[in-house]
């Protein structure tokens, strides 16, 4: 999604099949004309993750579609891309990982001083009767507001 020349490329999934811990910002490291296809909104995180390995940190299954001017200097789209965070924040986020089962899942996509950054959650998956509750829960302050407008 672009607006007003911000690129914000959300994971809407994430927020209804995880429950998070914590969020962490990390640096993401691209080729050619990908920070070309970020800055046009063309890419799609919903079905990536994170994963750490041999010591870096690494996002897989991310979606950034191919510049159309790119010609020879095009890349795979789904490619692996290394993310960027100090040594001590990939040793505790692998040790989450490996030690409490969880999973990294990338929220968002964004620019910040002309870089682009991934915003990462370590989170928890909901069982199907958790997301229900959740459901249930954002129903009921949706029903709440609506009364109160009236």
């Amino acid at each position: 999604m672009k607006t007003n020349n911000t690129v914000d490329i959300i994971n809407r999934k994430a927020k209804h099949e995880y429950l998070f811990i914590l969020t962490i910002e990390a640096g993401i490291i691209l080729q050619g004309t990908e920070i070309k296809s970020i800055r046009e909104g063309r890419a799609n995180i919903s079905e990536s993750f994170a994963r750490p390995e041999s010591g870096e940190l690494w996002l897989f299954n991310a979606h950034i579609s191919q510049h159309s001017a790119g010609g020879i200097q095009n890349y795979e789209p789904t490619r692996p891309r290394k993310l960027l965070l100090h040594k001590n924040q990939i040793i505790r986020l692998s040790r989450q990982v490996s030690e409490k089962r969880l999973t990294l899942i990338p929220l968002r996509i964004y620019l910040k001083r002309h870089l682009a950054k991934v915003e990462l959650g370590l989170a928890k998956g909901r069982r199907q009767y958790d997301k229900r509750h959740a459901i249930r829960e954002k129903e009921r302050v949706r029903d709440a507001r609506d009364a109160l407008r009236r």
